[in-house]
């Protein structure tokens, strides 16, 4: 076990509605719910921050909410201009595991650096 927890934000129906709006290409049908919640970012935080999670998530966000509009478009002109907490609790669904184990063992590398 690492001393982790895991943040998974699930895409809901508003969300997926913008990503297929805001495309600028619009040239097919868009992409589903389904579709779009296949392969989600994961979020590893501290433990002890699983245990307060609202707080954290309060503090937290805004950089949440930029990141998982940068993985579909990088032209922030496409994003929307209000980015609060009510549109974020609109668009996501927080999910949090608080038991991680690492099975490969061994070192974890950063491979941005």
């Amino acid at each position: 076990m690492i001393n982790r927890a895991a943040v998974i934000l699930k895409y809901k129906a508003p969300f997926v509605q913008w990503a297929n709006d805001a495309d600028p290409y619009k040239d097919d049908p868009g992409i589903t719910i389904e579709e779009a919640n296949q392969d989600c970012t994961v979020y590893l935080i501290r433990d002890d921050d699983a245990e307060k999670l609202e707080e954290w998530i309060s503090l937290n966000f805004k950089a949440l909410f930029e990141s998982e509009l940068e993985d579909w478009y990088t032209d922030e002109s496409l994003w929307p201009k209000k980015r609060n907490r009510k549109l974020f609790n609109e668009w996501f669904e927080v999910q949090c595991h608080s038991v991680l184990i690492d099975t490969v063992g061994g070192t974890i590398v950063d491979d941005e650096l």
